[in-house]
């Protein structure tokens, strides 16, 4: 049963993928992820369904466009490795009986789109993380058992403070130095993966990103005025945490107590 399941997820996972490639490379530039049908970016041809299959089609190809020759981006094929090897990870972490699987299955499929899109384009869309948000506000529910006061101490009051704070301490900041801070995607974001951690696991997740988002400025940047996007370090710190925040804080207990 398990094999089953985990080949239906790989191959769910890696067409997921291919959803995912439509939507880093169209939201960004504001066009419709349904039409027109999936086309080669460089020359406007149609591609048939062979070209299609995700990760086997770019292989085939040799990451080509058939008709102009034109290279296709290499995320296209980690996006589409990546998600079935993250899902297969949540299964083995929580089991596909586990409510917390599908959870975080949700938000993956949030944050894998997120991630690239930041990366690449340093936006983070409203298109996707307000959704995001509302999706994790409904899986919280569901896991307070429909209980609103225990919904809004763990889920709802961790949102809604998050985005009133960093909402402030971006206007703050734009009024004191004059210049964006903290940017407008961010102040969605954090919020809405808080929406899916609750109060005792989000700021782990926060400083995972700051700690990883630090590193990353001391070694690649090393400019003082130069701005970095930030989001896709909350995004992985997500996924991360996500897959190994209990097991990390079951040792930190064990070793603490």
């Amino acid at each position: 049963m398990n094999v089953l399941i985990s080949i239906f997820l790989a191959i769910l996972g890696a067409a997921l993928g291919s959803f995912f490639n439509v939507l880093i490379d169209r939201i960004p530039r504001k066009t419709s992820i349904v039409k027109p049908p999936s086309h080669c970016t460089s020359c406007g041809k149609s591609l048939p369904p062979w070209q299609n299959l995700p990760i086997l089609s770019y292989l085939l190809l040799k990451g080509k466009c058939k008709f102009c020759g034109a290279k296709i981006h290499w995320h296209h094929l980690l996006v589409e490795v990546a998600t079935p090897v993250l899902f297969l990870m949540l299964l083995w972490e929580y089991g596909w009986q586990n409510p917390a699987f599908y959870k975080f299955a949700v938000m993956f499929g949030f944050l894998i789109p997120i991630f690239f899109i930041d990366a690449f384009h340093k936006i983070i869309p409203l298109a996707l993380s307000v959704p995001m948000a509302g999706a994790g506000l409904l899986f919280g529910l569901v896991q307070s058992g429909f209980q609103m006061k225990d919904f809004f101490l763990v889920f709802g009051l961790p949102v809604l403070g998050l985005f009133a704070f960093l909402y402030l301490l971006a206007l703050a900041w734009e009024k004191l130095f004059h210049k964006e801070g903290l940017g407008g995607g961010d102040v969605i974001l954090i919020p809405a993966v808080a929406a899916f951690f609750g109060v005792l696991h989000i700021p782990w997740v926060i400083l995972l990103a700051c700690v990883m988002g630090i590193l990353y400025f001391l070694i690649f940047i090393r400019k003082a005025n130069q701005a970095f996007a930030f989001g896709n370090f909350i995004a992985l710190a997500a996924i991360i945490w996500a897959l190994v925040g209990d097991a990390f804080l079951n040792r930190l207990g064990l070793l603490l107590g």
